[in-house]
């Protein structure tokens, strides 16, 4: 790859060239749903060892 190649891709990339890069498949409710998931199971493993005994 030589260097004029490459700062011709980064041009493309910056200027959004390939239709914004979100993927058909992806849709974001499901994502933020499995994020919001994996946050709060990972609360609930904190809060339960930090338990006063």
């Amino acid at each position: 790859m030589s260097l004029t190649s490459t700062a011709h891709e980064l041009v493309t990339l910056a200027s959004g060239g390939e239709g914004g890069g979100n993927h058909e498949s992806l849709n974001p409710y499901f994502v933020g749903a499995g994020a919001f998931v994996a946050l709060m199971l990972l609360l609930w493993i904190t809060i339960s060892f930090n338990r006063d005994r």
